[in-house]
């Protein structure tokens, strides 16, 4: 069993001018489980996980490992083992990139052989990396991860791009770490990605934390609210807003946070709008989700 280590996010704020990426933004991701790193593009996710590997310096607050930054680890290599925006050499092998990858890290060279195995990669090592599909180079980049044998896992969209069988192939995989007793931490924008991989998650949106515990709480915790549409999106928008509605744009017209559908409808007839659509939401993992980043992304 590897013996994984939490990763913790305290009060963590980072500003590119007067940008603000991330705000305040704490959380802990615990070992033995996988956690979905969630929420639209733009939300400040790749932010966040620059920050905890030292790409970045925080404006504010801390990104540890068990407390300790990831330029202050003894050995990073093999206490984390991390893919973002992995680029490899179209002409070398997969095999050969993985023999640099070792010799830079100080890392037993066997281990190339061990990952390849591991990843499914093994009768493809010697084929040049520039002649990949999709599914082939996210595998290549998980063995590089693994290279080092490492407690923590921190992977950027690591489902973005690959077919059904290695959606479900990457899945059990990332299980199978977290079984060993590993702290993986997946970032995705799409919570339907990894739903059926992860035992938590932690949502972000526009830098901020929305949500963060088991993915069982994700539904239990949103309210019940209503669906409504117009051709004139506009004064439907000016009569939920003059009857005092709160709402967001969804992908099938205005969710607003009422459960009762004739309250809205009301609200509706009120302001003189024509309705195409007017139901109580039905509550589902994708909605709520939806519901706490705003509807969509940014």
């Amino acid at each position: 069993m590897a013996d994984g280590i939490p990763i913790e996010i305290s009060g963590l704020t980072k500003r590119f001018g007067r940008v603000t990426a991330v705000q305040d933004l704490s959380f802990r991701v615990e070992p033995g489980r996988v956690t979905g790193f969630l929420g639209p593009n733009g939300a400040g996710k790749t932010t966040t996980l620059r920050a905890l590997l030292g790409l970045v310096r925080p404006t504010e607050g801390t990104a540890t490992f068990a407390g300790r930054r990831y330029r202050d680890l003894e050995r990073p290599l093999e206490t984390v083992g991390a893919a973002l925006d992995a680029a490899f050499h179209p002409g070398r092998t997969a095999r050969n990139h993985l023999r640099v990858m070792t010799g830079a890290g100080g890392i037993r060279s066997n281990r190339v052989d061990e990952v390849l195995a591991q990843v499914g990669l093994a009768e493809f090592a010697d084929r040049r990396v520039g002649g990949y599909s999709m599914g082939m180079r996210q595998r290549l980049a998980l063995a590089t991860t693994l290279l080092g044998d490492p407690r923590v896992l921190v992977l950027d969209e690591p489902i973005n791009g690959l077919d059904p069988e290695g959606i479900k192939w990457i899945r059990g995989f990332l299980q199978g770490l977290a079984r060993e007793g590993r702290t993986v931490l997946v970032s995705s924008h799409l919570l339907s990605e990894v739903q059926q991989s992860v035992d938590d998650v932690v949502i972000i949106s526009r830098g901020r934390l929305v949500k963060s515990g088991p993915l069982s709480s994700l539904e239990r915790d949103i309210a019940p609210r209503t669906v409504v549409d117009s051709p004139d999106r506009l004064r439907l928008a000016a009569a939920l807003h003059q009857a005092g509605l709160e709402y967001s744009e969804g992908p099938d017209g205005m969710v607003v946070a009422e459960p009762e559908p004739g309250v809205v409808g009301h609200a509706a007839f009120v302001g003189g709008v024509e309705l195409s659509a007017l139901h109580r939401m039905t509550s589902g993992l994708e909605d709520s989700f939806l519901a706490l980043v705003g509807g969509g992304e940014e």
